[in-house]
């Protein structure tokens, strides 16, 4: 016969177990449902975007009073004055890149480090940069503990790009300065491509794409993301 404590403890683990994993079960069944209605009825076809969006588990990225609405069809604070992207304008800027693995990507604002996430299922190698030291510690060390050795993110003015690593195949920027950076574009690979929200008030999602050295530039998608700040915190 076992202890009456030896039982206790069994049940109690055994209860944590199936409450753990009926919480996943619970949060799978949204992220499909995220993915299904929010993203594919939207258009996106990647199948490995797809792939991604339903494997990371979004609600770890956002703050623990707004989990519940980890899957809704909106942006959420993250503090500081910046957020995490609705899950479509993740997916939308994401599929824009056309990713292959054998690639290197620069992501300008880690944020929530969700869409580093997503990027870091895709591609072999991801530099992300922050501005804001909170976010990025904070990002650097949730990316970490779920395991992806192939993110690195810095804190440090993502104006500037990280030249250290430079070519990059694919540049995704989640802030929007006045104008495309020029440091972005020097970074950018033959053949590269690089979305960014550009404008003040009225912001659009342009896509750029460098051919024989010359950069073609289309308007893609209407937009509204916070603006891209300098360390004085000035907008650039």
């Amino acid at each position: 016969m076992y202890p009456i404590s030896s039982i206790t403890t069994s049940l109690f683990l055994l209860l944590s177990f199936g409450g753990c994993a009926q919480e996943a079960e619970n949060y799978a069944v949204l992220r499909n449902k995220m993915v299904r209605q929010q993203i594919e009825a939207r258009g996106i076809t990647d199948k490995r975007v797809l792939a991604a969006m339903r494997k990371v588990e979004r609600h770890l990225f956002v703050p623990s009073e707004l989990v519940s609405k980890a899957y809704d069809d909106h942006p959420l604070p993250i503090g500081y004055g910046q957020t995490i992207s609705q899950p479509y304008v993740v997916a939308f800027m994401t599929e824009a890149l056309a990713l292959q693995r054998p690639s290197r990507v620069l992501e300008i604002g880690t944020g929530s480090g969700y869409q580093a996430a997503i990027l870091g299922e895709l591609c072999d190698s991801v530099f992300s940069i922050e501005i804001v030291p909170e976010l990025g510690r904070r990002s650097a060390d949730l990316l970490a503990g779920l395991g992806y050795k192939n993110i690195r993110v810095k804190i440090g003015d993502g104006y500037k790009g990280w030249p250290e690593h430079k070519p990059f195949q694919a540049i995704i920027v989640t802030c929007a300065p006045a104008s495309v950076p020029a440091p972005l574009i020097e970074q950018l690979d033959e053949g590269g491509i690089m979305i960014i929200p550009v404008g003040e008030e009225n912001q659009e999602l342009v896509l750029l794409e460098k051919k024989n050295g010359k950069v073609s530039r289309k308007s893609v998608l209407p937009v509204q993301f916070v603006p891209m700040v300098n360390p004085r915190n000035v907008p650039y």
